[in-house]
């Protein structure tokens, strides 16, 4: 049985826009259900990944699977579910939409010197500027072929982007 009431909004994105805190504060000011696909990660991929290498598309391909059951599912149970997950290319995006209804995706954009800014300002996180170079160049900007993508400008404050993204969630949610 369907619930076509309930809405999940996928928090996307290069690493470093923000994906993880901007959805906690989210989550938490208007009380949504909140999952972080990178817990969804197969074994083998986590230990690639640990190991130090870079996940191709078949890797990705159970991890996408599972995230698309986890949408499916969320969706069953929340009025509105948000979903952290980096899909970057169109075809990931997709595959998290197929037999999904009311799937929105939320673009974090911000441009490559904002997003360094804030890698070099992690704690405890030793920025490896290669990695930010791979994430802007695999990345698959969406375009106005996807109509269910809103983009965030996160060239502000965080206050000011989970203010921007509740009042996206509220406006689609109260359709």
């Amino acid at each position: 049985m369907s619930h076509p009431q309930n809405h999940v909004f996928i928090l996307m994105g290069v690493s470093g826009s923000g994906k993880s805190a901007v959805a906690r504060a989210v989550a938490h000011d208007i009380n949504a259900a909140m999952l972080d696909g990178d817990y969804l990660h197969p074994r083998a991929n986590i230990n690639k990944m640990a190991a130090g290498h870079a996940l191709d598309d078949n890797d990705r391909t159970p991890w996408l699977v599972a995230l698309n059951d986890a949408i499916f599912a969320m969706q069953r149970t929340n009025g509105v579910s948000l979903l952290v997950c980096s899909a970057l290319k169109k075809r990931y995006r997709d595959r998290l939409r197929e037999g999904n209804s009311n799937v929105h995706f939320i673009y974090l954009k911000g441009d490559k010197a904002v997003i360094e800014a804030r890698l070099k300002q992690r704690k405890g996180h030793f920025f490896k500027p290669q990695m930010l170079v791979s994430q802007f160049a695999t990345l698959e900007e969406p375009d106005a072929q996807e109509q269910d993508v809103q983009a965030i400008d996160i060239n502000q404050p965080l206050d000011g982007v989970v203010a921007d993204i509740i009042a996206y969630v509220q406006g689609v949610a109260s359709r």
